[in-house]
C-alpha cells in the first residue's frame, strides 16, 4: 500500500459517495513525475545544464547536420513562447554552446546553431540521460515497459489530438480537452 492508496481510503471512508479512483492514477501520475524530473535533472546538473537549456540543445542536436534551426522553429519543436526562447538561447550563446548566424532562407531572422563545444556536451548529456531514463525503468519488466508506453501514449493522445480532429462524442477515442 503506497501513499496514494491511504489518501484514497481516507476519501473513500470520508466520502464515499464520490469516485476517486481517477485521484489515485492522477496524483500517481503526477508523484511519479516529480520524481523522474528531480533525477534526470541530477543528470542534467552533472553537464552545467538544467531541463530548459538540454531541451534547446538536443532538439537541436536531433535534428540533424548542420545542427541548426530557426527560433520559431525551435519554439514549435518546444511549445514555449518566444520570450523564454531568446532568454534560453542567450544563455547557451554565453556559454559558447550555440552560436546564431543569419538565415540563408530569410535574410529577416537567423538559425541557433550548435558550436562544437555544445555538440560534444549534449552528445554526452544525452548518453548519460539515456543511462538515467533506464535506470529509472529498470524496476519494470520489458512487457511491463511496453504496456505502460502503450497505455500512456494511449491517455496522453486524448489530450494532443486537435478538436477539429477528434472523433464525435461517443466514438473510441477519449475527448480529454472538455
Amino acid at each position: 500500500m503506497d501513499r496514494i492508496d491511504k489518501i484514497l481510503a481516507q476519501w473513500n471512508r470520508e466520502r464515499p459517495d464520490l469516485n476517486v479512483g481517477p485521484m489515485g492514477l492522477i496524483g500517481r501520475i503526477r508523484n511519479l513525475a516529480h520524481h523522474l524530473g528531480r533525477e534526470m535533472d541530477r543528470t542534467f546538473a552533472q553537464f552545467g545544464l538544467n531541463g530548459a537549456t538540454f531541451d534547446v540543445l538536443a532538439t537541436l542536436r536531433r535534428s540533424g547536420a548542420p545542427y541548426a534551426l530557426s527560433p520559431s522553429d525551435l519554439m514549435a519543436a518546444m511549445m514555449v513562447a518566444s520570450g523564454t526562447m531568446t532568454n534560453r538561447i542567450d544563455q547557451l550563446e554565453k556559454a559558447d554552446l550555440v552560436t546564431r548566424s543569419a538565415n540563408p532562407e530569410d535574410g529577416r531572422s537567423f538559425l541557433v546553431s550548435l558550436t562544437e563545444k555544445g555538440f560534444a556536451l549534449i552528445d554526452a548529456a544525452v548518453a548519460a540521460h539515456v543511462e538515467t531514463q533506464a535506470r529509472l525503468v529498470s524496476g519494470l519488466s520489458e512487457e511491463e515497459k511496453a504496456t505502460l508506453n502503450a497505455l500512456l501514449g494511449k491517455y496522453l493522445a486524448g489530450f494532443e489530438i486537435p478538436a477539429t480532429e477528434k472523433p464525435a462524442a461517443g466514438k473510441d477515442a477519449l475527448d480529454l480537452n472538455d
